[in-house]
């Protein structure tokens, strides 16, 4: 069985070019000219989408977080609040969607509950995420799958296990696995990559990917190495804004080096078959002294 999906336009799976987002999440701090300079960015580095994530704030914030107090550029306020400030509304969407499709770029976002999907029906995005917090939700799971649109799952702070009982809620059509380690930044020695590789035996027909939160460009080439046929990194105008992500951002200028690592990691794979090439017969004839048969 073929290890692909479509998202779009795109084919994604073994053999394709590695389907790169930048996440933009919130990042943006609610600002949508912010946003907009994001994704224009994120296109200009080479990014396949850009991806936001929407929630309803009382519903997925717990009842005893609601009411914590918490420092933010809006002053000090309780993290119900904050959680309305960075939501993006019916409007602001629909501007993203139409900057996106000006720039030619995917967009879809990160689902928390079944009502963020209900809303989110009014636009015709290529996918959905999960988000690895959501995974055990296996209602919200359900729910999204009724869309019929193609879903992408991440498997953060999550055992094997947690991870087999969420694809049989799921299911294993239309979807690809994302492999990821739910720590901002995450240490080199817990991003455990070669969980791409068990999450390919695991799952035979499925694609597998990547999303990093570790600083720097590295592991994230590795990963397509290992087999991610989809890479996702937070994306920032600037690590130095406000918000709980940043740090574990790419800067536009890094992302579009990302970009171009894993492009030639893509490059440089080859297919596996030794072979002599064209470019080896000059040295070949100067220095090999012990001549032998094919």
């Amino acid at each position: 069985m073929t290890r692909e999906i479509k998202l779009g336009n795109r084919t994604v799976g073994d053999g394709q070019p590695a389907y790169i987002i930048a996440e933009i999440g919130i990042n943006h701090n609610g600002d949508l000219a912010t946003a907009k300079k994001m994704i224009s960015a994120a296109a200009h580095a080479g990014a396949d989408a850009v991806k936001f994530q929407k929630r309803t704030p009382e519903v997925c914030t717990p009842p005893e977080q609601q009411v914590q107090m918490r420092e933010t550029p809006w002053g000090y306020i309780t993290y119900l609040d904050y959680r309305y400030k960075v939501e993006f509304g019916l409007e602001e969407y629909r501007e993203i969607d139409r900057h996106c499709q000006t720039l030619g770029l995917d967009w879809f976002v990160s689902v928390w509950d079944e009502q963020s999907v209900d809303f989110m029906e009014q636009f015709d995005t290529p996918a959905y995420k999960i988000p690895s917090a959501s995974l055990t939700d296996h209602n919200l799971l359900r729910h999204v799958r009724k869309t019929g649109r193609p879903l992408i799952v991440s498997t953060g702070m999550s055992t094997m296990n947690q991870i087999r009982r969420g694809m049989e809620a799921v299911g294993l059509e239309n979807l690809i696995i994302m492999h990821t380690t739910s720590a901002y930044p995450c240490d080199p020695d817990e991003l455990n990559l070669k969980m791409i590789e068990t999450l390919r035996r695991e799952f035979p027909a499925t694609p597998i990917g990547y999303s990093g939160h570790e600083v720097g460009l590295v592991p994230s080439a590795v990963a397509v190495a290992l087999g991610a046929c989809s890479v996702e990194r937070h994306f920032t105008l600037d690590r130095a804004m406000w918000g709980g992500d940043q740090a574990a951002s790419v800067e536009p200028g890094g992302f579009e080096k990302l970009v171009k690592y894993i492009r030639v990691t893509e490059q440089a794979l080859g297919d596996g078959v030794k072979k002599v090439y064209q470019s080896e017969l000059a040295p070949l004839k100067k220095l090999r002294r012990v001549k032998d048969e094919e």
